[in-house]
C-alpha cells in the first residue's frame, strides 16, 4: 500500500491525517528529499524521513497540524555537536513540509422545509458535504437540493438506521414538530458525530431533554447537544436563521475562540432551569 492509497482511505473512512515531506536537504541527511511519512488520526504512521528524534518531533507536530487545521514547516540542524542529541548525527539540515489532510465535514441535516433547505445552500457553499432527511419525499428530493450527497425521504427511524456518522459529521435537527425533533435529538446524541444542533426556544429544548431523560437518555449524553442552535445575530427570516446556524458550524469547526464561548449548550440550560427553582 503507497502513501496515497493509504490517504485515499483514511478519506473514505472520514479520518483525518497529516503529510510530512522532506523539502529541502543541505549536506548529509539519513534520507532523502521528497521522502514522506503519513501520521494517522490514531498516531500510527506509515513511510518515513529517517527515523530518529526528528521523526519524532516530526510525528508531534503532525498531530497539532491536525488540530489546528493548519500546515507548518519544520527545520532540523543535523550537526555533530553532542549537545544537540537527534539520534541522526550526519552533518546536514533539512526542512520538512507538514500539511493536513482532513476529510470533507459531512453536514446531516433533518428536515427538509425552509430552514433546512437554507442551511443546505449555505453550509455547500462553506464547503460540506450534505446529507439531507425528510419523511416527505414532497421536500426531500433532488430537485430541492440538487447537489446534496444523499437524500432520504422516509420514516425518520429507517432513515437513521442507515446512517452512521462519523467523528468529523455535524448534526443539524430542524424538523417539522417537536416529536420528530425528539425523535432525531435521541438518535443523534449517541452516534460519533462531532457536533449535535437543535433548533428551537429554550422553552423547547428542555422539554425535550426532559422527556428524553423519561424514556431513559441519560442526562449527561442529552449535554453533548447545542441549543438552541445558532449564533445570536437578531435573525428572524428562514435566511438569516441558516446563516446563524452555519455560523455556529463554521465557528466550531474552526475553534473560533471568540465565538465558541457564546454558543449555547443544553447543559447551560439544564443548569439555569436548576437554579431557576431553588
Amino acid at each position: 500500500m503507497t502513501i496515497y492509497d493509504e490517504i485515499a482511505r483514511l478519506q473514505r473512512e472520514g479520518r483525518a491525517c497529516a503529510l510530512a515531506t522532506i523539502i529541502n536537504v543541505r549536506g548529509s541527511i539519513p534520507s532523502v528529499a521528497a521522502a514522506k511519512m503519513l501520521v494517522r488520526d490514531d498516531g500510527t504512521i506509515l513511510g518515513t524521513i529517517g527515523g530518529g528524534c526528528v521523526e519524532a518531533e516530526v510525528w508531534q507536530g503532525a498531530k497539532e497540524v491536525m488540530n489546528e487545521e493548519k500546515p507548518r514547516t519544520l527545520s532540523f540542524n543535523l550537526d555533530q555537536s553532542p549537545d544537540k542529541d537527534t539520534g541522526l548525527v550526519c552533518g546536514g539540515t533539512l526542512q520538512i513540509f507538514v500539511e493536513p489532510i482532513l476529510p470533507l465535514p459531512v453536514l446531516y441535516i433533518f428536515g427538509a422545509g425552509h430552514i433546512g433547505l437554507n442551511v443546505y445552500r449555505i453550509a455547500r457553499a462553506a464547503g460540506f458535504e450534505v446529507v439531507v432527511a425528510d419523511d416527505r419525499d414532497t421536500y426531500a428530493n433532488r430537485d430541492r437540493f440538487p447537489e446534496a450527497r444523499d437524500i432520504y425521504a422516509d420514516d425518520m427511524d429507517r432513515v437513521m438506521q442507515q446512517l452512521k456518522p462519523q467523528e468529523s459529521s455535524f448534526i443539524v435537527i430542524v424538523t417539522r414538530g417537536h416529536r420528530h425533533d425528539m425523535r432525531v435529538l435521541g438518535w443523534a446524541v449517541n452516534t460519533a458525530a462531532h457536533y449535535v444542533g437543535m433548533i428551537g426556544s429554550k422553552r423547547k429544548v428542555l422539554t425535550v431533554c426532559q422527556e428524553l431523560e423519561k424514556q431513559g437518555v441519560p442526562a449527561e449524553t442529552l449535554k453533548r447537544a447545542h441549543a438552541p442552535i445558532g449564533i445570536d445575530i437578531g435573525a428572524t427570516t428562514p435566511e438569516e436563521i441558516a446563516i446563524s446556524i452555519v455560523a455556529e458550524l463554521i465557528a466550531d469547526r474552526r475553534h473560533c475562540q471568540a465565538t465558541l464561548p457564546h454558543l449555547r449548550c443544553v447543559e447551560e440550560l439544564i443548569s439555569e432551569e436548576e437554579a431557576s427553582t431553588v
